[in-house]
């Protein structure tokens, strides 16, 4: 799974579907600039990850095929990877493409923040903390920091003033 998100164009097409819903290769491809076919190859890569599936009740014909997204958050550890050098490489490069998406959302938000109404630039937030936990409670905090934004993911506010909105977390051990 880590690889096939991780491709720049995969990772604008879970964006896409997770902010936008459900879609086709055809509409995808209008959204990105990209050919239906390119993007029909990277929606397989995805689904056959399992991080979207087929929306087949949505299809008008059988030509037709949707696609949606079948999680709300990616998460996993470079542990995962087992101590295999392959592995723990493309789990790195995943993470260090991870941080680099996270950064240019936000980066992408200072540039930009000048279009939004005063209520929008005052609710964007910032926030970081020195805390001292075991591994133990730091996974206890990313769970309930997870279901937090799940909560808000589950129920969308509605409004011609709602917006989509990124957010991110990290959680490292570090020091000063």
């Amino acid at each position: 799974m880590i690889a096939a998100i991780h491709h720049p164009l995969r990772r604008r097409l879970i964006d896409l579907l997770a902010v936008d819903g459900p879609s086709t290769a055809s509409r995808l491809a209008g959204a990105t600039g990209e050919l239906a076919g390119n993007i029909s190859h990277h929606l397989k890569v995805l689904a056959a990850a399992g991080v979207i599936e087929e929306a087949p009740e949505l299809a008008k014909n059988r030509r037709e095929r949707w696609w949606r997204s079948s999680r709300t958050a990616s998460s996993w550890s470079i542990a995962d990877a087992g101590g295999d050098p392959a592995a723990e490489l493309v789990a790195a490069t995943a993470e260090e493409a991870n941080l680099a998406h996270h950064a240019a959302k936000v980066r992408r938000w200072f540039e930009d923040r000048q279009e939004y109404d005063e209520p929008w630039v005052r609710a964007a937030f910032s926030t970081e903390s020195w805390i001292t936990v075991t591994p133990e409670r730091l996974v206890e905090l990313s769970e309930r920091i997870q279901a937090v934004i799940q909560e808000y993911a589950d129920q969308p506010s509605e409004g011609d003033d709602a917006e989509s909105v990124f957010v991110f977390s990290h959680g490292v051990p570090a020091k000063p």
